[in-house]
């Protein structure tokens, strides 16, 4: 029975790509790329010759059931991201959903994503919390925020750093500026960095020092920021 293999990719550091995730690359006979310039880096390093193909958020809803023959035919197949697990935040779902619905196999290996070290790096509660990537940009946003604030476990955002100071500024509207949050960025490479404080205290951080990088934001719940002001009460 064919397999899709579904590997994790580095999301800074290659030293964290794992000993399987190369072998699994080396041993099927095709793989899907998110961009095949991206990826065509990371198979060169690490000396993985296999055959790539383009599959990406604009083309997936289109290539679902040839590739979905493939797999059928006996193909194994790998799918990987620019960086990270695909599926969270990037292509992935609709054909992990299609292979289920029709039979087929689908391994997913462990390995890297941006928002698990940057929530336990945070300092805030990391035993209940909710994820939810990428914001809406437009339509649906402030709804969405006015929902978020009402969330008691911990919220994990993802931001792109040329949209992190509008994005906080809104969170402090909605959230109140004295709402504990953490921002990372550059999760496991040279410059990685986690600026922790109020939402106040974090947008003036990035008002006045520009930065580089995916952003990962962590909010602390409604629950965790009611506890922390009485806290504060109490030992003044």
């Amino acid at each position: 029975m064919s397999t899709l293999y579904i590997v994790p990719t580095p999301i800074g550091n290659l030293e964290d790509m794992t000993f399987r995730a190369i072998e699994t690359l080396k041993k099927v006979s095709l793989i899907l790329a998110e961009d095949t310039r991206n990826s065509g880096k990371l198979l060169k390093h690490f000396e993985i010759d296999t055959p790539m193909q383009s599959h990406h958020a604009h083309n997936e809803h289109k290539s679902v059931n040839s590739i979905l023959q493939k797999l059928q035919a006996g193909t194994d197949i790998a799918l990987v991201s620019d960086a990270g697990t695909p599926g969270i935040s990037d292509p992935g779902f609709l054909l992990v959903r299609a292979c289920v619905e029709n039979g087929i196999r689908v391994e997913t290996l462990p390995g890297a994503t941006a928002f698990v070290p940057a929530l336990v790096n945070s300092g805030l509660p990391c035993d209940r919390f909710v994820f939810e990537g990428f914001l809406p940009q437009k339509k649906g946003r402030q709804t969405r925020l006015k929902f978020l604030a009402e969330e008691e476990r911990s919220i994990v955002l993802y931001e792109s750093p040329h949209r992190i100071v509008k994005a906080l500024g809104q969170l402090k509207e909605h959230f109140g500026g004295d709402r504990p949050i953490s921002v990372s960025r550059e999760i496991s490479k040279k410059f990685e960095e986690t600026i922790r404080g109020s939402i106040e205290e974090v947008l003036v951080h990035f008002e006045q020092h520009p930065s580089k990088g995916e952003m990962v934001i962590v909010i602390a719940g409604k629950t965790t920021a009611k506890k922390n002001k009485n806290k504060s009460k109490e030992e003044a």
